[in-house]
């Protein structure tokens, strides 16, 4: 599934598609809601959670602004102990 394809589907059918082909990156708060980071297919994606309606709201591509200066470890080298910044 190719990225536009993804963003015209509901959010019911994202929510799915992200679950089960999306890598999750890392969480940050953010003005009241959990955003969690997932690669997906080379792009990624932010999925927006409501504590206070225990939903997630939206998802959409990454804006890099919720995550600029956050330093993360890349996935695949955290045995090594590697950080990076990745935005």
């Amino acid at each position: 599934m190719d990225i536009l394809s993804f963003c015209e589907l509901p959010l019911n059918e994202k929510i799915q598609v992200l679950y089960r082909d999306g890598s999750f990156i890392v969480s940050i708060r953010y003005y009241g809601y959990k955003v969690n980071l997932y690669l997906f297919h080379g792009h990624y994606m932010e999925a927006f959670y409501n504590h206070k309606l225990d939903k997630i709201e939206k998802i959409e591509p990454l804006n890099r602004s919720h995550f600029q200066g956050k330093i993360l470890c890349r996935p695949n080298q955290a045995s090594r102990g590697d950080l990076a910044v990745i935005f």
